[in-house]
């Protein structure tokens, strides 16, 4: 569960970056477009964490399973986000910056959203394990924030000089999908034990 949420932050910081140069590249490159990228998945992690500690109230016992839907809800974003935003580029560039803002909004905030409610999940989970809620929240929250802070350095020392973008996020949804199935296989041979 620790390596899943590893790669889970790892994966959002490498689609937060790709989403930013994707959407500078439709709408321009200025401040305004990297406080909405960067707002916008602040605002998503924020609604998503209470979004998974609801879920985390209410289905306590369905959290691993919740987690993988959500990682593998990530990646398919991820996959359809590119074709997606460029499908959409003509609406992102209109000369209404309130309305691309909107749009922009409206686009990245389901996946935003999601990897925010992750963490809520895992920590109720391993509160119901038996561990300390300061020490489960603690130690997840560092482990996601290595993998972030190493998918920002990846990003940008060594993704944009071998791959575009559309292969970057590929890559990002690779490492949601390993979560999910990694935590999956878990949840299965727990279950049949």
């Amino acid at each position: 569960m620790v390596l899943a949420f590893f790669l889970s932050g790892a994966a959002a910081l490498i689609y937060q970056s790709a989403w930013q140069r994707l959407l500078q590249s439709l709408v321009g490159v200025d401040i305004e477009s990297v406080t909405l990228v960067v707002s916008v998945f602040m605002l998503g992690l924020g609604l998503g964490a209470m979004v998974g500690g609801w879920l985390a109230d209410r289905a306590p016992r369905r959290l691993l399973l919740a987690f993988c839907l959500f990682e593998a809800g990530i990646a398919a974003y991820g996959l359809a986000s590119v074709p997606l935003l460029t499908e959409l580029a003509p609406w992102l560039g209109t000369p209404s910056r309130a309305l691309t803002g909107l749009l922009c909004f409206a686009l990245l905030l389901p996946p935003t959203l999601a990897m925010g409610a992750t963490l809520p999940m895992l920590v109720a989970h391993a509160v119901r394990g038996g561990a300390g809620v300061g020490q489960s929240t603690g130690a997840l929250y560092f482990v996601n924030t290595v993998g972030a802070a190493l998918g920002a350095a990846a990003m940008g020392f060594v993704m944009l000089h071998w791959l575009d973008l559309r292969q970057a996020i590929q890559l990002a949804a690779g490492l949601n999908l390993t979560a999910s199935v990694a935590v999956g296989l878990a949840l299965r041979r727990r279950e049949t034990a």
